[in-house]
């Protein structure tokens, strides 16, 4: 298993930021590699709701599903999706900073299995940056200019 975490200080309230990051209809806007995102369970979204998310990953296009795994507003976002015998769980954690700011870390643990494990290296570094450059975009949304 390989981890990846980056933080950054937002300057909006978490209820503000973790309304916009819930959001799938803002996903390609934000997230490095997101294509489209669409919902396909019914209702609120919440633990256990699910979508398809379209992505660029190393010159391929490729369709995910993706689980609520979390959802704690405005604190705590966490997802799940596996790909091609690859495992990957994501965790947005909000916390207070001040006034009107958030302290956003985003988390991700990328598994492979028995015949896919060689590749975590490889997509750990991928999204190394991918998360770096969408924290980027997340500040860039509410602080403009940055």
């Amino acid at each position: 298993m390989q981890r990846v975490e980056r933080s950054a200080r937002i300057g909006a309230p978490p209820e503000t930021v973790f309304a916009y990051l819930a959001d799938l209809g803002n996903l390609a806007e934000w997230q490095i590699g997101v294509v489209s995102a669409e919902q396909t369970s019914e209702g609120e979204i919440g633990v256990g709701s699910t979508a398809q998310v379209v992505r660029e990953l190393m010159g391929q296009r490729i369709t995910a599903p993706l689980t609520v795994t979390e959802y704690d507003p405005p604190n705590r976002l966490g997802i799940g999706s596996e790909v091609s015998g690859v495992k990957a769980t994501g965790a947005l954690d909000l916390a207070p900073a001040g006034d009107d700011a958030t302290d956003l870390r985003f988390a991700m643990e990328i598994r492979g299995s028995m015949l896919t494990s060689f590749m975590e290296p490889m997509i750990a570094r991928a999204a190394e940056g991918d998360i770096e450059a969408s924290l980027q975009r997340v500040r860039a949304r509410f602080e403009p200019g940055t």
